[in-house]
């Protein structure tokens, strides 16, 4: 019974691993790939207005 609780813990780990690396794959492009290129890109701008805005404050404020 040793060997068993020897493997038992690399098995599982294995199996969550493999587990893990599916759900990524399946999980890119389709319509998924979609809704996160638009999330992206809201906070890409969102950022870039931000620095713009507090950039052009600083300007104006020296």
């Amino acid at each position: 019974m040793d060997y068993v609780s020897a493997l038992l813990p690399p098995f599982v780990m294995a199996v969550l691993f493999i587990s893990v690396i599916r759900v990524i794959v399946k999980s890119q492009g389709g319509p998924n790939k979609a809704k996160e290129d638009a999330v992206v890109d809201a906070a890409l701008a969102r950022a870039e207005n931000t620095r713009q805005a507090d950039g052009d404050s600083r300007a104006t404020g020296a």
